[in-house]
């Protein structure tokens, strides 16, 4: 049986296509949970309930994995080309959400991960989560030195900026922590004074209720009307303050992932969506991103942007 290291781990993670990868003693995240409590206690997660539970696995992964030693944060890089057509007809789609749903693909990866790393010790054992768990990803990729978390509370690699996914993975190996990097947004505030509804409340706080992203995919009510002609055409998602961020500027590397270069819904004609039937948009959206607005949601974001009044 071989003991397992760093260098055959971060082997592993390049060859399944992970594009960066860290790790972190397993201890608990006293002053990140405290920034969380805050957070909710200003109610900035808006109707995202699910944020207020699960505070004790938040802060400790021991609390999902009694042996864990090691928390294991990992990267992948989805951008691709950002153009958009220039066209009122047409409602813009974030980024992460051009192509297949993103979950299946890296839990994918993240399974023949510790496959291969149980094969070659029988003894690794490790629960993997793609923000889908009660687990903080980004502070986990702060601290295993992915990169920092930005004022407008994405992680940003001076190498990739901020376009990453990020997968955490709690394990009993112990492995030794690799180095935090420093905040370099200086005295920048481009994603501050881009954002079109001032859901940047102040550096590295994001207010949910203010959020295009929020209000397009997980807002379950009706958009505020204080909001009417903010959202810049944007009808799933937003990456306003990913465009305008320097280190995403000056990084263009393109996803190696071949399911991310494999580009549908980069925009959503508004007339499509406002017309669209449950059946439709199943069989429309169904393992994409957009299926989690749901057919009632998208249309309602269709109609809010459009310019038919």
């Amino acid at each position: 049986m071989v003991l397992l290291n760093k260098q055959i781990v971060e082997q592993k993670a390049k060859e399944l296509g992970f594009d960066l990868i860290g790790f972190a003693k397993a201890e608990l995240l006293n002053a990140e949970v405290s920034f969380l409590e805050k957070w909710l206690a200003n109610k900035y997660n808006a109707g995202m309930s699910y944020m207020e539970r699960n505070i004790e696995k938040r802060l400790n992964v021991k609390e999902i994995l009694p042996s864990a030693k090691t928390v294991i944060s990992l990267a992948v890089n989805y951008f691709v080309d950002n153009d958009f057509p220039q066209t009122n007809d047409v409602g813009k789609v974030s980024r992460y959400a051009w192509a297949k749903d993103y979950h299946y693909i890296i839990w994918g990866m993240l399974e023949k991960f510790i496959d291969e790393l149980q094969t070659i010790n029988k003894n690794f054992e490790a629960k993997f989560y793609v923000d889908t768990g009660p687990v903080m990803d980004k502070a986990w990729a702060v601290r295993a030195g992915i990169g920092w978390q930005g004022k407008n509370s994405n992680v940003i690699n001076p190498e990739m900026g901020s376009w990453l996914f990020i997968a955490t993975v709690i394990t009993n190996y112990d492995f030794t922590p690799s180095n935090m990097l420093p905040d370099r947004c200086g005295n920048c505030t481009a994603c501050i004074d881009a954002c079109p509804t001032n859901a940047i409340v102040e550096p590295y706080v994001v207010d949910a209720n203010k959020c295009i992203s929020y209000l397009t995919i997980e807002n379950k009510g009706e958009i505020s009307s204080e909001f009417k002609n903010k959202f810049e055409g944007w009808i799933f998602g937003c990456d306003i303050c990913q465009e305008v961020c320097p280190w995403n500027k000056r990084n263009f590397i393109q996803t190696k992932i071949p399911e991310f270069n494999n580009v549908k819904n980069k925009v959503i004609d508004l007339h499509f969506a406002k017309n669209l039937t449950n059946s439709g948009f199943k069989k429309e959206y169904f393992a994409t991103p957009i299926f989690r607005a749901k057919a009632k949601g998208l249309k309602r974001n269709a109609e809010f942007i459009s310019d038919d009044e």
